[in-house]
C-alpha cells in the first residue's frame, strides 16, 4: 500500500462536508403532507403501536438496522488514550465500514467516561435506540468487564471488536493454515506474544477450536504467564498452565504457531529458524509486525505467514468479520453474540477462502491470480461474497443456540436480500446467468492470446455458462494458461493459421466466397482471409461449429464488427443492425441504443432500431419503457434531429401501439418522472420509469454511454449487437474481465433464443 501523507489524510477528512458519514432520510419529505407524516401529527400512530408492543419498534423505526459504535477513547488504534473527541474520526470510519460492507447504519458515540461503571450505565441508558452495540478502542482490563456486564444486562448483541474481531479472523486463518501444514490443532504448540484484550480473545477462541491450554505459551510484558507468577488478573489465569517461566526465545523452539499482538521488532530470524516444520506465523502488530514479512520468509521457505498489513499476503483485517457478524445477528434479532455465533463466523470465513476468487477481487488487488494456498488462507476484505457467506452462518448459529427472536424461514430469499443490500443483486444479470446455465453453448473467443479473455473463459466454464473455444497461436495460449494457472481441462484451442486447419480453412473460405463473390471478394481472397481470427470465428458460428463468438477486446470496434457483418448477416426482416448498451444502476437496468453502429440513422431506421431493441429487452424478461431523446420536448424546438425523432415516434405509435414509447424528449424529463408529470403529463411515459434511451445519432449515443459508464457504479454489459442472424458480440476495447463474462452470458442467451 502506498504511503499515506499527513496532509492527504487531513484533507480527506476535512474537505467538503467535514467527517465521513451523514444521516440520510429514507422516506419522502418533499411535501407538507410528507412532513406531517414524518413528524407531528402522523408520528403519533407508530408511537402508540410501540407503546402497546415494544417489539413493534423494529417494525416502525430503524432500530433493527442501527448499531452504536461506542468508545471512550482510552485505547485508540496505536494512538493510546487520546480521549473521546480524538477517537471520533476512528468511530466514524468504523461506521463507514459497517455501511459499505453490510448496509448497517451507525451512530458513532464518544463517551467521556473513563470510569467503567459510568461507561456501562451510559451505554445501558441509550441502548433502547439501537439494535446492537459495537464497543471500540477501550483499554484493557476495563474492556473485559465492560463487555461482560453489558452482555449480561442488555438484550441486544454486544461485541467488543478489538477483542473478538481479530480472534475470529485469525482463527479462520489458523484453521486453513493448519490444513495446508497437515497439522491438527490439538497437537500444535502455540506461542502468543501479548496478553491484551485481543490476544486473550484469540487464545480463548483457539482453545474453543481444540487447542490445548498446556500447548499455549502466552507472554505479556513481564514474561510467560505461568503458575509461579503472583501478579496475574483473572483474565490471564486461564493460560497459566505452565509451572515455571521460560523466555520467549526458548518458547520458539519447535513451536508450530506464533501469534503476535504486541510490538514490532520483537522476533528475529533465528527465532523463526527453530520453529517446527511448516511454521505458522501471525505477526499482527501494527503498523510494524513483530517480524517483517521479508525477514520471516527469507529464512523459512515453508512458512505460512499473516500480518495486519495490506501490502503482504494474508491480511488479518477485522472488516472480514464484524460487519457480517452484526448483519446476521441483527437479521434474526439475536439477544447476544455468543460463542456459537463466533465459531460459525470462523468456519464460514475459512470456507470462503477455499472458493474460486472472483475476477473483480483479483483485479482490485492488482494481482495475476489468487487461489487458496499459503498466500491465500483468508479471503480478501473486498470479496463481495462475505456478506452472504458469513451473515447466514451467524444467523443460523443464533437460531440453533436459541438466542434468535426472529428466525429466518427462507434461506434462499435471505441470501438474495443480503445481495440486495449492497446493490450486488441485479435481477437482469441474475436472470441472464440462470438462463445461460440452463443450456450452455459453445463460445468462440477470437482473442484467446489475451489473459483477460482466458480468465473470462475459465470463469464461464466454471460457472457452467459456456464451452470455450480458444482461437490463436497454441504455444502462446498454452504459455499464458501455465503462467497464470488457468484451469480449463480439455479446452479446445484452434490456430486458424496452422497447417492442421487447412481443410477447415478452405471449406470456410469457399462458403464465405459464396456470400461475398458479388461484393468484392475472389475465391482465393476468401480462403486467405480465413487465416484472420474474426473471420474464422464468425464462420465457425455461421457453419454451426460454434454457437456464439466474442471478440473486440484488442481491436477497434469498426475492424471487429466488419467481419461479422460480412459473414453472419442480419436476421430475417431486419435492415439495420444496432448496438445496445446496458448499465445496471441503482434504479434498475438502463438500456441505451444505438451506441456503436449507425452514424446518423433516418427516422425509419430509428423506428426499426427501437422495435428490435424492445424485442431484445423482452427476451431479458424486462418490459421496455422507451424514450426517444433529443434537445427538444414534444416540438418545443425545431431542427433535423428533433424532427427525425418525432417522426420515428409517429411510426412506432402506428406500427406498435402497445409499445410504451414517446418522444422527442430531453433526457432529464425522460428520467425524472416528477418533472415529466409536472410539465408533460400527457406523455405515454408519464408515471412510467423509463428504462430505455434511444439516441438520434452515434455521437450522442456513444458519448452518453461512455460518460455514464464512468460515473455510475454497477455492472456494464455491451454493446450487444441487435439484429444479427446469429450470436456474435463485440466487446469494448479494453473491457474488464467482469464485463467480458457478462457479455459471454448475453451471447449464450442470444444463441439460445436464435
Amino acid at each position: 500500500m502506498s504511503k499515506i501523507r499527513k496532509q492527504e489524510a487531513l484533507d480527506y477528512h476535512s474537505s467538503g462536508k467535514p467527517g465521513k458519514i451523514e444521516v440520510v432520510p429514507t422516506k419522502p419529505y418533499s411535501s407538507q403532507r410528507d412532513l406531517s407524516l414524518a413528524y407531528s401529527p402522523g408520528v403519533a400512530e407508530p408511537c402508540l403501536k410501540i407503546a402497546e408492543n415494544k417489539d413493534d419498534v423494529y417494525k416502525y423505526t430503524s432500530k433493527g438496522n442501527l448499531v452504536a459504535v461506542i468508545s471512550n477513547g482510552t485505547a485508540v488504534l496505536g494512538l493510546g488514550n487520546i480521549g473521546p473527541e480524538a477517537s471520533k474520526p476512528v468511530m466514524e470510519g468504523k461506521g463507514l465500514l459497517f455501511k459499505i460492507f453490510a448496509d448497517i447504519d451507525v451512530f458513532d458515540i464518544e463517551v467521556d467516561a473513563s470510569d467503567p461503571e459510568l461507561f456501562i450505565q451510559t451505554v445501558k441508558a441509550i441502548a433502547p435506540t439501537f439494535g446492537g452495540i459495537n464497543l471500540e478502542d477501550i483499554k484493557a482490563p476495563e474492556a473485559f468487564e465492560i463487555e461482560r456486564r453489558l452482555k449480561e444486562e442488555l438484550d441486544i448483541p454486544v461485541m467488543h471488536d478489538d477483542q473478538h474481531g481479530t480472534a475470529i479472523i485469525s482463527s479462520a486463518a489458523l484453521l486453513n493454515a493448519l490444513e495446508l501444514a497437515k497439522k491438527k490443532i490439538e497437537n500444535v504448540k502455540i506461542v502468543v506474544s501479548g496478553a491484551g484484550a485481543s490476544a486473550l480473545s484469540c487464545a480463548k477462541l483457539y482453545h474453543s477450536l481444540g487447542a490445548k491450554l498446556e500447548n499455549i505459551f502466552m507472554f505479556d510484558s513481564k514474561g510467560l504467564i505461568c503458575q509461579e507468577r503472583t501478579d496475574l488478573d483473572q483474565t490471564k489465569v486461564l493460560f497459566s498452565s505452565h509451572k515455571k517461566s521460560i523466555d520467549l526465545i526458548s518458547a520458539f523452539n519447535k513451536a508450530d504457531v506464533f501469534l503476535g499482538l504486541s510490538r514490532g521488532g520483537l522476533v528475529n530470524k533465528d527465532m523463526i529458524k527453530v520453529m517446527a516444520k511448516d511454521p505458522i506465523v501471525f505477526a499482527l502488530a501494527n503498523p510494524e509486525p513483530e517480524i517483517s514479512y521479508k525477514d520471516a520468509t527469507s529464512v523459512r521457505k515453508d512458512i505460512i505467514m499473516a500480518t495486519g498489513r495490506s501490502d503482504h499476503p494474508n491480511q488479518v483485517n477485522n472488516v472480514l468479520g464484524f460487519p457480517f457478524i452484526f448483519r446476521g445477528a441483527l437479521d434474526v434479532r439475536a439477544t447476544t453474540i455468543n460463542e456459537e455465533m463466533k465459531l460459525a463466523a470462523v468456519k464460514a470465513i475459512a470456507s470462503l477462502a477455499k472458493e474460486t476468487i472472483p475476477e473483480e477481487v483479483i483485479e482490485a488487488y492488482g494481482e495475476k491470480n489468487i487461489m487458496f494456498g499459503r498466500e491465500q488462507i483468508i479471503p480478501k476484505p473486498l470479496d463481495p461474497r462475505l456478506i452472504y457467506y458469513v451473515a447466514p452462518a451467524v444467523a443460523k448459529a443464533a437460531m440453533d443456540s436459541g438466542v434468535a427472536r426472529n428466525p429466518i424461514a427462507d434461506w434462499d430469499a435471505y441470501e438474495m436480500q443480503l445481495k440486495n443490500r449492497l446493490g450486488l443483486d441485479n435481477k437482469l444479470v441474475r436472470n441472464i446467468t440462470s438462463k445461460a446455465q440452463e443450456n450452455p453453448k459453445r463460445v468462440v473467443f477470437a482473442e484467446a492470446d489475451n489473459i483477460k479473455i482466458l480468465k473470462a473463459a475459465q470463469t464461464a466454464m466454471e460457472e457452467g455458462i459456456a464451452f470455450p473455444i480458444l482461437l490463436g497461436k497454441r504455444s502462446k495460449i498454452e504459455a499464458l494458461i501455465e503462467e497464470y494457472a488457468i484451469e480449463m481441462p480439455d479446452v479446445m484451442i484452434i490456430d486458424p493459421k496452422s497447417e492442421e486447419e487447412d481443410e477447415r480453412r478452405t471449406a470456410y473460405g469457399h462458403a464465405f466466397f459464396e456470400k461475398r463473390k458479388r461484393k468484392g471478394f475472389t475465391e482465393f481472397e476468401s480462403v486467405q482471409i480465413m487465416r484472420e481470427r474474426n473471420h474464422f470465428g464468425a464462420m465457425m458460428v455461421e457453419m454451426g461449429d460454434a454457437d456464439a463468438m466474442i471478440s473486440g477486446l484488442t481491436r477497434s470496434y469498426r475492424n471487429s464488427v466488419r467481419p461479422v457483418l460480412q459473414t453472419i448477416g442480419l436476421e430475417k426482416d431486419v435492415n439495420t443492425v444496432a448496438g445496445l448498451y446496458i448499465l445496471n444502476t441503482k434504479r434498475g437496468p438502463l438500456f441505451l441504443a444505438d451506441t456503436t453502429i449507425n452514424l446518423n440513422p433516418t427516422a425509419e431506421q430509428i423506428a426499426e432500431i427501437t422495435a428490435n431493441v424492445a424485442k431484445t429487452i423482452r427476451k431479458f424478461k424486462v418490459t421496455p419503457r422507451i424514450a426517444l431523446l433529443s434537445y427538444s420536448n414534444f416540438g418545443s424546438s425545431i431542427g433535423p434531429d428533433a424532427e427525425k425523432m418525432s417522426k420515428a415516434v409517429e411510426i412506432l405509435h402506428e406500427k406498435y401501439p402497445s409499445l410504451v414509447v414517446d418522444g422527442e424528449i430531453q433526457a432529464n424529463f425522460a428520467l425524472n418522472n416528477d418533472l415529466l408529470m409536472e410539465k408533460f403529463a400527457f406523455s405515454h411515459l408519464a408515471n412510467k420509469q423509463v428504462n430505455t434511451l434511444i439516441f438520434p445519432n452515434l455521437s450522442s449515443g456513444n458519448i452518453t454511454y461512455k460518460v455514464l459508464q464512468e460515473m455510475i457504479e454497477g455492472d456494464a454489459i455491451g454493446p450487444v449487437l441487435v439484429g444479427l442472424k446469429k450470436s456474435v458480440h463485440i466487446l469494448q476495447l479494453g473491457s474488464s474481465v467482469r464485463e467480458i463474462i457478462n457479455m459471454v452470458k448475453v451471447a449464450v442467451v442470444d444463441a439460445q433464443n436464435k
